[in-house]
């Protein structure tokens, strides 16, 4: 992980802090958007993080909300500057998932649970390439490379680094089961999985099909947690269009409930490498 604080996070503190200064103000966004002369929707980004500020963004809304301390503002407005910095991932061009990546690079700790697919920090490149060409089947050869490129980035710089993320993923057996690419090419990203299994920081579990139904069925989500306690933990759920961050602490709460649960009812971890070993073998004959 960077050791320093990366624009995503540092976008995400500014605005956490400036709806703390619109609630204390006692307005609502509409209220300050109107006053603005701008959108409701880009008060809510501006405040979710999810849209740059600028420092004028910053002066106008401290305005607004009567920030007094010209100490408090120059430090907002230092933290918007420092904001529009570009993280490594900003390199590879536009990335529709950069919000994803920023958060992930800063996070302490990533619980991932997925039904159809080895999840991205635990891929090989020819997974990736295989899975990303059949997911999106209409997208450039370069797109998909420029795509592939930035995953193994994100492996290298997240799981090897000197202080690597804690990542804790639960998989159905549908994802061992999903040929992707190749037999060959699965026998290799299984044998891969239980490697990687095998660091300190890194924990797979499967669960499988005669399980029956359990609480993941309802689809993909990761929670993130960071180290810095102000920095509310983000559960994840990747779209096709679009992604959703949830961050309110009942959702998160909610989430968390649930994989606790696929925890309990997927095989343990030495249990889980003798099921995926099991698979590569039979992908081998």
């Amino acid at each position: 992980m960077a050791s320093h604080v990366n624009p995503t996070v540092r976008r995400r503190r500014l605005g956490q802090e400036l709806r703390r200064l619109r609630e204390l103000k006692g307005m609502t966004a509409e209220e300050v958007a109107e006053r603005l002369l701008v959108s409701q929707s880009k008060i809510s980004r501006l405040e979710n993080g999810r849209r740059s500020i600028s420092q004028r963004d910053v002066r106008d809304l401290c305005g607004v909300y009567e920030v007094d301390d010209h100490r408090i503002v120059e430090s907002l407005m230092q933290m918007a500057k420092d904001s529009r910095q570009q993280g490594w991932w900003h390199s590879f061009g536009d990335i529709p998932y950069s919000v994803y990546i920023g958060l992930e690079t800063d996070a302490a700790s990533l619980r991932v649970y997925d039904p159809q697919v080895v999840p991205g920090l635990l891929q090989t490149r020819c997974y990736a390439d295989a899975l990303i060409r059949g997911a999106l089947p209409e997208t450039p050869p370069a797109d998909i490379d420029k795509r592939v490129q930035v995953r193994m980035r994100r492996q290298d710089r997240i799981l090897s680094s000197e202080n690597p993320l804690r990542l804790w993923t639960v998989m159905d057996e549908a994802a061992l089961r999903r040929v992707v690419g190749d037999r060959g090419l699965m026998r290799d990203q299984l044998e891969h999985l239980v490697e990687q299994s095998r660091l300190p920081h890194v924990t797979v579990q499967v669960i499988p099909f005669d399980m029956g139904a359990h609480p993941g069925l309802n689809g993909q989500y990761a929670i993130l947690e960071f180290p810095d306690a102000s920095d509310s933990s983000v559960v994840y759920i990747e779209g096709v269009t679009s992604d959703l961050y949830l961050e309110k602490s009942g959702d998160v709460q909610k989430y968390s409930v649930m994989y606790e649960h696929l925890r309990a009812q997927a095989l343990n971890v030495e249990q889980s490498r003798e099921f995926i070993s099991k698979i590569a073998k039979d992908y081998a004959h």
